[in-house]
């Protein structure tokens, strides 16, 4: 279902440090924490877990009795797993089960197209429990068009990374090429990722879930909402 392959996601997990995403991120978990912290659940699967940071930084704030993380990279599931938690590396319309919280953290919606976001979000409702929330956050048409496009470089003593990006008719997409220090020399990778502009009215429609909460969502300091925080409910 995943339109991003495991290489270019276990690309983008060797850099996501080098990307700010690290700093910026504890602002969006708490739209998360805030809206958890009010409602009674025992089981929460985080979709597209990553490296296990949201967990962690949930888990920590509200002990909650089961939670597991799901990715379709092997090495960010090394990464969670090393946190302590239980991951797995499946696509969620595999797995069996079935929750009182789904959580698709930083943008990782924007990661479908549209045949696989409908079926996404298909298997969103089949997972959740009668009564269940899902809590997603998605990048408005403001982010895409003015903080995600441009050129990138970054680098520290291991490794050397640029990111082209471009915005175009509701398709982004930006090329990662990776140098990293192998001995004397450099290895080089490159992988382009695409993400793709989904409005809130797509999602509640191709959901079926009820819209309980919308918020606007400012990481980067610019004059508009980067994202959207949605809570959504099943029944």
């Amino acid at each position: 279902m995943a339109n991003s392959t495991s290489d270019s996601l276990d690309l983008y997990a060797k850099v996501e440090d080098l990307l700010g995403v690290k700093e910026v991120a504890p602002n969006l978990y708490a739209h998360y924490l805030l809206f958890l912290n009010a409602i009674d659940f025992n089981t929460l699967l985080d979709v597209g877990c990553g490296s296990g940071d949201f967990l962690r930084q949930i888990q920590g704030a509200l002990e909650i009795p089961e939670v597991k993380g799901i990715d379709l990279s092997p090495l960010m599931v090394s990464k969670t797993l090393e946190q302590g938690y239980d991951a797995e590396c499946v696509d969620l319309c595999d797995l069996d089960g079935h929750y009182d919280v789904l959580t698709a953290v930083f943008d990782m919606v924007n990661y479908l197209d549209k045949t696989q976001l409908a079926q996404f979000l298909g298997c969103v409702k089949e997972h959740l429990n009668e009564g269940g929330y899902f809590l997603c956050d998605i990048n408005t048409l403001y982010g895409f068009e003015n903080v995600a496009v441009g050129s990138y470089i970054v680098d520290d003593e291991e490794r050397f990374l640029t990111v082209d990006s471009d915005f175009e008719e509701g398709e982004y997409s930006a090329e990662f090429t990776l140098f990293e220090k192998e001995g004397s020399s450099f290895k080089k990778s490159q992988e382009t990722i695409r993400q793709y502009y989904h409005s809130l009215d797509e999602i509640v429609m191709l959901s079926g879930l009820e819209l309980v909460q919308s918020d606007d969502v400012n990481l980067y300091d610019f004059d508009e909402a980067d994202k959207l925080f949605l809570v959504l409910k099943k029944g």
